[in-house]
């Protein structure tokens, strides 16, 4: 059965919430666990659909999985470790695009990894070529099948130098994931050094790794013979974070977001002071409202960290139909993020999409012909309207809309939102939205 969500828009967000584990983070510190020879325990960790599927895929492959719901603690163990069926691997993929992080640690323990067709997004080409090429440096040999791709390493796994054509998270992750146990030295150039991935080598680090990041963007790993476990706190979500910043600055609204890290937000808080929202910090959380005078336009563009963020682009596009002027906004990352403004300008929102360079940093697709560059006049009416919901960041941004609007706005296709945010439907229901969720 399909969920309908219902909105009736207008109202400000008042409340408080709290923000846990990044989503960028966990599952891959849950996907780390397979390389220890001892349990790890990992603290902080949300209830989302993407820890389901990494629980799902690591219990299949004999991993025990304990997991406390309330203090968000999960114990894995992977001592009984085994090899999984094609087909159970591909019931429990799901939508996500972590499977393809699994394939360094079930190479180095059962020889031979299984990777399914790949879900995710819908934001834009994101593909695994970049993982497969890597994997073939360490001495991986890939066999792409109608199902899926068969990963093996009949000569075993050995360190390279890699250098790659854009600093990307997911094939950061996996070379640290692949070169922690391979044999010999890995040398990366050009590394996402995001929060999430300091984390993750912050975890591999307690395992046993030797890992270190120069300032270049260079991250430098010595193989080791084993590994042993972790018992690590993952940081907190920034993404949700400026998700409910954003959610309190267009609804006219004061947030207290506990567990907002102030460290890992700072470039979506300069913003979000220049476009004029206030902020407060304290020890245990941020708390974030409309300053109470006109938002002010200006120009945005997204980048690699640590750049504005291009999750943090699409809540605060919502923000800035509400300044007053025109602001541009210029998305450097995934060519297709835009989409979501569709429903947007059928609210009333004034925004026009163009294919040029809307500002002075490189992107890469600047010359292949996406609308990647947004110019957004404001302030505008924003009305309730129906909206099937698109992606992840792109749906909770429509949240955030119908939350401002005046009159009554349908939402279908909601359960996306639930890959990245914890209960979502609580958290906007405690701080005072009128909604209603309804199956047909």
């Amino acid at each position: 059965m399909a969920k309908l969500l219902t909105i009736q828009g207008g109202k400000p967000l008042q409340g408080r919430v709290r923000v846990r584990g990044a989503k960028n983070l966990v599952p891959k510190a849950m996907v780390a666990s397979l390389l220890g020879n001892e349990p790890s325990q990992l603290r902080n960790v949300p209830e989302i659909k993407d820890v389901e599927i990494v629980r799902n895929l690591l219990q299949i492959h004999g991993v025990k999985v304990d997991a406390d719901p309330e203090t968000g603690d999960l114990t894995l163990d992977p001592r009984q470790m085994r090899n999984a069926e094609h087909s159970e691997i591909d019931a429990h993929a799901g939508d996500s695009r972590i499977p393809i992080l699994f394939c360094g640690p079930l190479m180095h323990k059962q020889g031979e990894a299984f990777i399914p067709d790949l879900g995710g997004c819908r934001i834009g080409d994101r593909p695994i070529n970049y993982h497969l090429e890597v994997l073939r440096n360490f001495g991986a040999v890939v066999d792409k099948q109608a199902t899926g791709v068969h990963i093996t390493a009949p000569k075993g796994l050995k360190g390279a130098k890699l250098e790659l054509p854009y600093p990307s998270v997911g094939t950061t992750e996996q070379v640290l994931l692949t070169a922690v146990l391979a044999e010999g030295i890995t040398e990366l150039k050009n590394a996402a050094v995001e929060p999430e991935i300091h984390d993750l080598i912050a975890i591999l680090q307690q395992m046993g790794a030797i890992i270190s990041v120069n300032t270049d963007r260079t991250i430098r790993i010595e193989g080791v013979e084993k590994l042993s476990g972790y018992k690590h706190r993952a940081i907190p979500d920034r993404n949700e974070s400026a998700s409910w910043a954003s959610a309190a600055l267009v609804t006219r609204g004061d947030i207290y977001v506990e567990g907002a890290a102030q460290r890992d937000l700072t470039a979506f808080l300069n913003t979000y002071r220049k476009i004029g929202g206030e902020f407060e910090v304290d020890d245990d959380g941020i708390r974030f409202w409309h300053g109470g005078g006109q938002l002010q336009p200006l120009v945005l563009e997204t980048d690699v960290h640590p750049g504005f963020m291009t999750d943090w682009q699409q809540p605060m596009v919502v923000a800035l139909t509400q300044a007053h002027g025109v602001s541009i906004v210029h998305e450097t990352v995934y060519e297709n993020r835009f989409g979501f403004t569709n429903a947007l300008k059928r609210m009333g929102a004034s925004i026009q999409l163009h294919r040029e360079c809307l500002g002075s940093n490189p992107c890469r697709f600047g010359q292949r012909n996406f609308l990647h560059s947004a110019v957004i006049s404001g302030p505008s009416e924003l009305k309730g309207t129906t909206i099937d919901i698109p992606d992840l960041r792109g749906g909770f941004s429509h949240l955030i809309a119908a939350l401002a609007a005046n009159g009554t706005s349908e939402v279908t296709g909601i359960e996306i939102i639930n890959r990245g945010y914890e209960h979502f439907i609580d958290k906007i229901s405690g701080l005072g939205a009128d909604i209603e969720l309804t199956t047909r």
